[in-house]
């Protein structure tokens, strides 16, 4: 049988989502965990990769075991066994083709920032101390929507057979008078995609990118033309979306 659990986690502690050879990332922990309950080796497959450092508030994974039990309690125990920065919403029985990754239709992620000292932000949001036009950022993320090569945008050295991606959304949005978030979808993401497109956004809201360099740097394919990279802390993986 396969199922899916859904899970968020915080992810300050580990290397990421994807098992490490020297370092605790989230896949290795419920993966331990789920084995400990089932008594047997179980292989978890997650949506996707998260770096070092970026949270998920709601992630999916999938796992096959022919044990039999009860849901609800197996997510129960799992919550007791994980660390506090992992929790399981739930699990559920699925179709064999049913798969974590490949089945998924929709990622979105969230970058957070915020303009006035917050000790409850600094931990999960990018404090900034400049001025940034916003609207002219959102000019630039329609600008996102029309290309479908992000190769600027992917970590140099990523062994990625295509640089290719849909994104169908990307925007600003003001949640108080100091905090915004940038959210974007997209069908896929590539290494390090969405906080190098925050960073040569960021440079376009300071104005020291125009809209047509802002082309440019898409349509070089170069990661080198683009922003830099944003702070991990402030990335969430907000949803992971299937048909």
């Amino acid at each position: 049988m396969r199922y899916f659990v859904w899970f968020s986690y915080d992810g300050a502690q580990y290397h990421g989502w994807q098992i490490q050879p020297n370092g605790v990332t989230v896949q290795s922990e419920l993966q331990r965990c789920l084995s400990l309950l089932l008594r047997e080796e179980v292989s978890v497959v997650g949506a996707g990769r998260t770096d070092t450092g970026v949270h998920a508030r709601r992630m999916a994974a999938h796992f096959d075991t022919d044990a039999i039990f009860d849901a609800q309690l197996l997510t129960h125990k799992l919550n007791g066994l994980l660390h506090q920065d992992i929790g399981v919403y739930g699990i559920e029985a699925v179709s064999t083709d049913m798969h974590a990754r490949f089945s998924a239709v929709a990622r979105t992620y969230r970058y957070y920032v915020h303009t006035r000292k917050d000790p409850f932000l600094r931990h999960y949001s990018l404090e900034l101390h400049y001025q940034l036009d916003y609207a002219l950022m959102n000019e630039a993320g329609r600008v996102l929507l029309e290309y479908d090569d992000f190769g600027a945008f992917c970590k140099a050295g990523s062994d990625v057979k295509t640089t290719l991606c849909h994104i169908t959304h990307a925007q600003w949005h003001q949640t108080s008078e100091t905090t915004w978030y940038f959210e974007i979808t997209a069908n896929r993401f590539l290494r390090n995609m969405v906080r190098a497109v925050v960073g040569t956004l960021i440079e376009v809201g300071r104005r020291r990118m125009t809209l047509d360099e802002f082309r440019q740097v898409i349509e070089g394919k170069q990661r080198t033309q683009a922003g830099e990279s944003m702070p991990a802390k402030a990335l969430f993986l907000e949803d992971v979306a299937y048909q």
